[in-house]
């Protein structure tokens, strides 16, 4: 590997630092600047040597990495090679045992603080107009993503229990927070698949501030959740438990089902909750109880309930509950945008630690994008939703490469020509939309694998 002097160094960090800032770091200019992330790097005591791949360049690469559809470790480092040559300064070696090694420095905590400035420096730009009730809204759900087969990811992240020892992949549940508003990733929590969704969920309650609104599915819509919410002065929109029986006939009645009920606390504690936390619930606590009618073309009407704390029905009215919860498939849609539209279902990290560093990063890439979204609809004048975040992602892969080509001046020109382009073709309001989830496309007849690859490699040379 070629060596360098340290007086050569610092001016081909700076100008990586100025590549990448002005290119996949222009988005969150305002959000993320470079001081930013000096800030947190001493908050996090983080001491670093005079290299190339510091960590301000590394973080920015790692972005750029995720952002891209082929996300190795050599397609990195040879987009800096590249930058490198076009500038006149020496290049690296093509190895890339130097950036793998810098993104193994970067500490979780550095990147889970970044990720937490992108989605509320987003969060602080809402206005009334985008809130509901004027009240900020927030999204929760929980899913999977599977990892490289190690056996560090092994041991802290087992694959299923009925997958065969060596055919299966180590497995993590997430359980993420986002926005309705701006469609952020706001907080995320990973455990082991075997932790309950719900279990999980509620260590990010204590996330949530006055006056926010927590918006999910039926898996939440128990007694000790909407306790829980309660005491961070928050309020729930959760889908009633199957469990648990209505009768519109009690309680004190707000209109056609549409009632206030009182919920005693459970005799048995859930799981995942001590006993002396169960202990500290009240033993009561009031409900309001909402009969909605999902009336869908082409479909039988369906019918659901929504428990709630919002219990004043002149402001919080029947028909904007329905609205509301019609508005929680988007967590859906998120999540299928991190897992999916970014590549995130399969992680490539080698350990845990690596593991969550790339969760990190996804989400947020995924904050950037919406960042470049959330500005686009407002020169527009366009919901950010209806905004598609693939499309975002092509335009702003093409335009990066000409945006650290060019002067001060030119580059506002094209980001904001970014920023129009993005909205050129919405998304068709489509409230009701259903596919069927089945493929079309036939698999290869290969059979599963049932016992471990070097097991099965050594049969076949012995055959």
């Amino acid at each position: 590997m070629e060596l360098f002097s340290a007086s050569t160094m610092p001016n081909r960090v700076e100008i990586l630092k100025q590549k990448f800032a002005n290119s996949v770091g222009l988005p969150f200019e305002e959000l993320l600047p470079e001081g930013s992330i000096t800030e947190v790097l001493e908050a996090e005591k983080v001491k670093y040597r005079n290299r190339l791949f510091n960590p301000i360049v590394t973080l920015w690469a790692f972005l750029s990495q995720v952002l891209d559809t082929d996300k190795s470790l050599q397609n990195a480092v040879s987009r800096i090679i590249a930058w490198l040559a076009a500038a006149g300064e020496a290049i690296p070696a093509a190895d890339t045992g130097g950036y793998s090694k810098a993104r193994k420095r970067l500490p979780e905590k550095f990147l889970l603080k970044l990720l937490g400035k992108t989605a509320q420096g987003l969060e602080k730009q809402t206005g009334s107009e985008d809130l509901w009730c004027d009240r900020h809204v927030k999204l929760c759900d929980g899913s999977t993503v599977i990892m490289s087969d190690t056996p560090k990811n092994q041991a802290e992240y087992p694959q299923h229990a009925n997958q065969a020892p060596g055919c299966g992949f180590p497995i993590a549940k997430i359980v993420v927070m986002f926005s309705l508003a701006t469609g952020a990733a706001l907080e995320i929590l990973i455990a082991p698949f075997r932790t309950g969704e719900v279990t999980l969920a509620r260590q990010l309650y204590p996330k949530l501030t006055p006056g926010d609104i927590l918006l999910a599915d039926r898996a939440f819509g128990s007694y000790v959740d909407l306790v829980l919410v309660q005491q961070y002065s928050a309020d729930a929109v959760f889908r009633k438990h199957q469990s648990r029986k209505s009768d519109f006939r009690r309680g004190k009645k707000l209109g056609i089902g549409d009632h206030i009920v009182t919920w005693s606390k459970p005799k048995r504690r859930p799981p995942g909750m001590s006993k002396e936390e169960f202990a500290e619930l009240p033993n009561q606590v009031k409900v309001r109880e909402v009969h909605l009618l999902i009336r869908q073309k082409g479909f039988r009407p369906k019918e659901i309930i929504v428990v709630t704390t919002l219990v004043d029905a002149k402001v919080y009215t029947k028909a904007k509950l329905a609205q509301l919860y019609q508005w929680r498939w988007q967590v859906e849609v998120d999540l299928r945008h991190v897992k999916t539209t970014l590549g995130m279902e399969m992680l490539r990290g080698k350990t845990p630690d690596m593991v969550r560093k790339e969760i990190y990063v996804h989400l947020m890439a995924y904050n950037l994008l919406r960042t470049v979204m959330w500005q686009a609809g407002r020169k527009a004048g366009v919901c950010p939703v209806r905004i598609s975040l693939q499309g975002t992602r092509q335009h702003l892969g093409h335009f990066c490469p000409e945006l650290y080509k060019v002067g001060a001046k030119k580059r506002l020109q094209l980001y904001n020509t970014l920023l129009t382009v993005v909205t050129d073709k919405l998304l068709p309001e489509r409230p009701y939309r259903y596919e069927p989830r089945l493929k079309k496309q036939r698999p290869k007849p290969y059979g599963w694998m049932q016992q471990p690859r070097d097991f099965l490699k050594s049969q076949k040379a012995v055959a």
